[in-house]
């Protein structure tokens, strides 16, 4: 293993900012992990440092094939996540939004300037990342559908689902999109967890990556073959919408199967304690996201139910 400073920055206040790689193997550009970009990311910095551990005990043994290079980029903001905050402190800026940066421009767009000169080249790229709305995940792959994205190796994570869908104008400043128009084969793995640890999530995580590496002939290491993962498309996802505003009650999980006008919430009161909504599954189907708010706004997103999907 070797230990890369990707890029520096110094600081007025304290210690420079330092994105730290840590590389296994020697050979050409073959498979980059990026881990944390936002300060609460901490399953995903965990996650990282899980596959560090156990590409240090692959290498060790001589499992790194010849010619093939390996990077594990744990942590990109370190600044926010040493004070919890999601975003860049001082002006609230989002990294994951910056790319492919701007090296004279503002704090963040030098730093994701700085980080993607180093992963331009890479053959395969993995991001791990968590998402805008608050809640947890099945875990699975997602990935923009471009004219560079390639569906089908996702499919070797082995994870429950490959979850594709079209950018959005916003998606053009994030790594995924932008590996791809780079020529990058891009992944993005979410998992079920964000501020905390969730060591089951987190194991599944470490092994998609690692079965991901065998199916690329990257590493020699004997692991099962995963899940046979379902395709999945924006549109098969039903949206259930908060009717109030209030303390939520979560009755429902990820990956349980909800069946039509099955209560899979409330909304309370906040003051006086009674039920002002009960939220209902709007279709039969397997509920593949579910916010974990303890007090949610009305309209805000509170389920995610794929249409029709009987888990087998």
């Amino acid at each position: 293993m070797k230990k890369v400073k990707i890029f520096e920055m110094p600081s007025l206040y304290r210690e420079p900012l330092e994105i730290t790689g840590y590389r296994f193997g020697r050979g050409e550009k073959s498979a980059a992990v990026v881990g944390a970009m936002r300060g609460n990311e901490i399953q995903q910095l965990y996650i990282c440092s899980q596959l560090v551990r156990k590409l240090k005990a692959i290498e060790a043994e001589g499992g790194v094939r010849e010619g093939a290079s390996i990077e594990v980029i744990p942590c990109v903001n370190p600044y926010s996540v040493n004070i919890g905050k999601r975003f860049w402190a001082m002006d609230d800026t989002d990294i994951n939004r910056m790319f492919p940066g701007y090296d004279q421009g503002e704090t963040t767009q030098r730093i994701a300037a700085g980080l993607f000169k180093h992963l331009e080249g890479w053959k395969w790229g993995v991001h791990f990342a968590s998402f805008y709305l608050r809640g947890d995940f099945v875990p699975h792959v997602r990935m923009m559908q471009t004219d560079f994205g390639d569906p089908q190796a996702a499919m070797d994570f082995g994870l429950p689902f490959v979850f594709v869908r079209k950018p959005s104008p916003m998606d053009t400043t994030t790594l995924n999109y932008n590996w791809q128009i780079w020529d990058t084969r891009a992944y993005t793995i979410f998992t079920s967890q964000t501020n905390h640890i969730d060591q089951t999530s987190a194991d599944i995580a470490v092994n998609a990556v690692l079965r991901f590496l065998v199916k690329r002939g990257l590493i020699d290491y004997r692991i099962d073959g995963g899940r046979v993962p379902e395709m999945l498309h924006e549109s098969w996802i039903a949206s259930v919408h908060a009717g109030a505003a209030g303390i939520f009650r979560r009755l429902m999980a990820p990956g349980a199967q909800a069946h039509k006008g099955e209560l899979m919430g409330e909304i309370i009161d906040p003051c006086e304690g009674h039920v002002l909504r009960e939220i209902e599954a709007p279709c039969d189907g397997l509920i593949f996201f579910a916010c974990h708010d303890a007090l949610v706004m009305q309209r805000q997103i509170l389920f995610g139910v794929i249409k029709d999907f009987h888990a087998g």
